[in-house]
């Protein structure tokens, strides 16, 4: 995801707090938090797939 789009994320965010949101800026907030949710999915399950559990012996799994 882009700093670009994160910044688009916090102002939105932001607005929402402070004035509200119209329906189309609702809209877009939703996909970019589902858009940003997704790509942090996918970075914690490639980062699990790395881990490699090591018993006391030394010998990995």
């Amino acid at each position: 995801m882009t700093d670009k789009k994160i910044a688009r994320i916090n102002y939105l965010a932001k607005k929402s707090k402070t004035e509200g949101l119209t329906d189309a800026e609702k809209a877009e907030q939703t996909a970019l938090r589902n858009e940003y949710r997704a790509e942090f999915r996918r970075s914690l399950e490639a980062q699990l797939e790395r881990i490699e559990f090591v018993d006391k012996g030394g010998s990995g799994s």
